[in-house]
């Protein structure tokens, strides 16, 4: 009889711990919808690796949050779901290190770029000082106060003595797109915008580079957002954008890659 009770007993725990087994297994299996907060001007890039990334981790989808920075800064204050902010200036992450909105640690900045004067393809212009000639009727960028590109820009044009000058012909723009779209629909005569989004126009073309020294370094820092509802995976896939496959896809639209 006590030989019967003893496997019965056996029986029991061996099957309990099965049971565990298999309820950590569903668990480790279980989707995960993983929310990126990114800068309007990663939205190429951002696409190229959405589902090399969801290949690569069939548990994981991505879903987007592609605005201005200074956009989802505030969204992300006001507790917007967001497991990883990409931002394309520093000063929205300092913002929310500030608040402990962001895992500190976290903190890398991944991408460089470069400002760059765009004009419709018959325009006549040849570089920042004609923005000044009559001709130039609308000048756009974004909005300096929540899109660093027009932060940037605004940066560049009071560095050449330009701004005080062009500030009634400004048009602002809710992210760096929207200028890339104005200039291509001739709704403005010239646009400030990053290079990686100019060169993905063929309806433009690109008459300067912004000079050396002119505004700050345009830098795209990432952080895991304090408080994710998916802190490992944000980490995870933060690690993958630092990759030499996230690198090649990030230098074929033009973005500097930091070390």
């Amino acid at each position: 009889m006590k030989k019967i009770l003893v496997f019965f007993v056996l029986m029991i725990f061996v099957l309990s711990f099965a049971g565990c087994g298999e309820k950590k297994e569903q668990l480790a299996t279980e989707p995960v919808n993983l929310t990126i907060s990114a800068a309007a001007s990663l939205q190429d890039a951002m696409a190229e690796l959405k589902p090399i990334y969801e290949i690569q981790h069939q548990d994981v989808t991505l879903t987007y949050n592609l605005a201005a920075s200074g956009v989802l800064q505030k969204q992300i204050e006001e507790g917007a779901p967001s497991d990883l902010f990409i931002s394309a200036g520093k000063s929205q992450m300092d913002a929310l290190s500030q608040k402990g909105l962001i895992i500190d640690a976290s903190r890398k900045d991944l991408l460089g770029n470069e400002l760059v004067l765009i004009a419709g393809k018959d325009s006549n212009l040849t570089g920042f000082d004609g923005l000044t000639d009559a001709s130039v009727k609308k000048i756009s960028i974004g909005t300096p106060e929540t899109v660093p590109a027009g932060k940037y820009a605004k940066e560049v044009l009071t560095n050449l003595r330009l701004w005080e000058q062009l500030q009634s012909r400004m048009v602002p723009a809710k992210d760096v797109r929207q200028v890339l779209t104005y200039v291509e629909t001739g709704n403005v005569d010239a646009g400030l915008v990053y290079r990686t989004d100019a060169i993905t126009s063929s309806n433009i073309k690109i008459i300067a580079a912004a000079p050396a020294g002119s505004s700050e370094p345009i830098v795209y820092p990432m952080a895991v957002v304090n408080g994710a509802a998916q802190q490992k995976e944000a980490e995870a896939f933060a690690a993958f954008l630092t990759s030499d496959e996230a690198v090649k896809v990030f230098e074929k639209y033009g973005f500097k890659v930091n070390e």
